[in-house]
């Protein structure tokens, strides 16, 4: 994959996780503003201050995140962004982290 082809994927990725989260803000499932700054978004728990931080990575084609529970790395296989440890999905990840954080 070329670094636009990744670049342009990475973009939806985050908007994908971002809208994820001001959904689940809609359905009053977790108090968070999500901020966006370039290739970082940062989703943070208004009633314990954590965050989560979601970013890519272009030089190595991957997205990455932060949270309380550790960091996890993600390659996109073609149609899902896996982790490179577990081959656990992103958004499976980010649902679960979110549930303990928040």
């Amino acid at each position: 994959m070329t670094e636009s082809e990744f670049l342009v994927l990475a973009d939806t990725c985050l908007r994908q996780v971002e809208e994820m989260f001001e959904q689940a803000f809609e359905n009053d499932e977790y108090d968070v503003e999500c901020s966006r700054s370039g290739n970082v978004l940062t989703i943070e728990f208004v009633d314990n201050g954590s965050k989560i931080i979601v970013n890519s990575q272009a030089p190595m084609q991957e997205m990455w995140v932060a949270a309380r529970s550790g960091g996890f790395h993600y390659k996109f296989n073609g149609q899902h962004w896996l982790n490179t440890r577990d081959g656990s999905e992103l958004f499976a990840t980010l649902s679960a982290v979110a549930k303990q954080q928040g």
